[in-house]
């Protein structure tokens, strides 16, 4: 196994940092309320999913009294 020089490491990941595209403030800004929305989205799929099973294990065992 190569040993590598700490120097040289750190020489070669400010070099590959400098090479990184680093978002804008309005693309993670559109991004971040992109994930809030499928958040809420997904959140709400699976309330309705959920209750559907609910629905349909009360029905078909007969429980839950209400």
């Amino acid at each position: 196994m190569a040993k590598i020089n700490p120097a040289q490491f750190i020489q070669e990941v400010r070099q590959e940092t400098a090479k990184v595209t680093w978002p804008s403030r309005k693309e993670t800004t559109v991004s971040t309320v992109m994930v809030f929305i499928m958040v809420i989205v997904s959140a709400i799929f699976f309330l309705v999913a959920d209750q559907i099973l609910q629905y349909g294990v009360k029905l078909i065992l007969g429980i839950g009294g209400n």
